[in-house]
């Protein structure tokens, strides 16, 4: 795939993803705050505000501040500067796998930024599940980060033949 069309799908999927994110957390962050939990359909999706310092379901909250930010901000950073720079140089790879790594990348980049500019904390806000079997809190970010693992690795498991085909078509 040429260049041109990779940074094209690259920026247009982080400029949506990371725009959409900002805004969701945005409004969280005006109208969510100690008002409780809002529960919809049937109570399978929950609204409550939280701020997270810590990665997947709050771990690493307890490490010391300064922990958290050379592994949540330095870290992070590092991968996802290593990912974009993957991403664009590989030509080889075709729509969809490219399209799963810049999700990934869109939702890092929101998560890193709010990480660095919110003292190391990321606003969550969403939670589903089915009685008392519930996901953690999260936010679009981390549904972005995870719909890209998903496509990658959904793509990995049908082999290099289709990647082939999907890339000459």
């Amino acid at each position: 795939m040429k260049l041109s069309m990779r940074l094209l799908i690259i920026f247009s999927t982080c400029i949506t993803c990371a725009g959409c994110d900002q805004s969701t957390k945005i409004l969280a962050t005006e109208y969510l705050p100690n008002n409780g939990i809002h529960s919809y359909l049937g109570d399978f999706l929950r609204i409550v505000y939280t701020e997270n310092t810590g990665v997947f379901l709050g771990l690493g909250n307890n490490l010391l501040s300064e922990v958290r930010f050379f592994l949540f901000v330095v870290v992070v950073g590092v991968f996802l500067g290593g990912l974009f720079i993957y991403i664009v140089a590989n030509s080889k790879q075709s729509l969809w796998p490219l399209v799963g790594f810049s999700l990934v990348l869109a939702g890092g980049i929101s998560n890193f930024y709010d990480r660095a500019m919110d003292n190391g904390a990321v606003v969550d806000f969403l939670n589903v599940g089915l009685g008392s079997l519930r996901t953690g809190i999260f936010n679009v970010a981390d549904i972005s980060i995870m719909l890209g693992m998903a496509i990658v690795l959904i793509m990995s498991f049908k082999g290099s033949d289709s990647v082939e085909k999907t890339s000459n078509n």
